[in-house]
């Protein structure tokens, strides 16, 4: 059985310790403490099996129970490692799915505000056509009612000034007995009517 260094050291260690348990041994066996006694060969038989027992102990926790709970340790740190990368790869693909739903956002506010303005601006072009057609209406039934009042206005001039004349020659007849002059007489009323115009 070929032994490595630590295991040598252990075992000589070991040795010397239970050298050293002897010495005192024999003094304190005269004195009442026979289990410490190494001139008995049981004492000695027990130490024996005590040191075998932890050296199979000691060369079965090296060699087997610390490997086991060393790979453990790094399957455990692997799976930290392998989750923490995933957690870091989430992170980046949720902050780049915020920066698009971001940039999205933005180009459909700037789309949605760009049409609102065309809808805007169409929407003030066609009423201003359409006020504009409105005037045009307007002002033709306007031009079209004062040329009404205009026609009504010189259709009630004339008959005003012929009722007047009219009317100035029969006053004229009976206050005077005679008929006046028809030019003299249509010549009064207009500067009369003139007069009264402006």
């Amino acid at each position: 059985m070929v032994f490595g260094t630590q295991t040598r050291r252990a075992v000589l260690l070991a040795g010397a310790a239970l050298a050293a348990l002897g010495i005192p041994g024999a003094a304190q066996a005269a004195e009442g403490m026979p289990q410490l006694n190494f001139a008995n060969p049981l004492t000695l038989s027990q130490a024996g099996w005590m040191f075998v027992i932890f050296l199979l102990l000691y060369l079965a926790v090296k060699h087997w129970g610390l490997p086991q709970v060393a790979e453990v340790l790094e399957v455990r740190a692997a799976s930290i490692r392998g989750d923490l990368d995933a957690a870091m790869a989430a992170k980046h693909t949720a902050d780049a799915a915020v920066a698009e739903l971001t940039e999205v956002t933005r180009q459909a506010h700037a789309e949605a505000q760009a049409r609102i303005n065309n809808e805007v601006a169409a929407a003030k072009q066609e009423a201003a056509a359409r006020a504009a057609e409105a005037n045009a209406v307007l002002d033709a039934r306007l031009a079209e009612a004062e040329a009404r009042i205009a026609a009504a206005r010189g259709a009630a001039m004339g008959a005003l000034r012929q009722v007047a004349a009219e009317t100035t020659a029969a006053v004229v007849q009976r206050l005077l007995g005679n008929a006046p002059d028809a030019a003299r007489l249509d010549h009064a009323v207009g500067a009369a009517l003139a007069t009264r115009k402006s």
